[in-house]
């Protein structure tokens, strides 16, 4: 699924929700997009998962508590992008 809007300053940026089989690479090619642009993105405090700074809850655990430093996008995107997904998708929990 592609996320994009043109009023919002990373519209021209590739954009796509983790899919369930995501490979190691894919997850590494994410992790440095998002390094590149962190204040685009903010970590959720509940789960570490590094969510669009729009987003008024995380999607996976519908937290509300986010970091939004700079610093710490880029050392979550470094940990996200180094690992396999370890949370449960939608689609397992119906």
């Amino acid at each position: 699924m592609r996320i994009a809007s043109t009023s919002w300053p990373g519209a021209g940026l590739n954009r796509f929700t983790m899919a369930e089989n995501e490979s190691l690479e894919a997850r590494g090619e994410r992790a440095e997009q998002i390094k590149r642009r962190p204040e685009l993105y903010k970590v959720c405090e509940g789960c570490e998962s590094i969510v669009v700074a729009e987003a008024a809850t995380c999607p996976n655990c519908h937290g509300y508590r986010f970091d939004f430093s700079s610093v710490r996008v880029r050392s979550q995107a470094d940990i996200l992008g180094k690992r396999l997904p370890t949370s449960v998708p939608p689609s397992e929990l119906m």
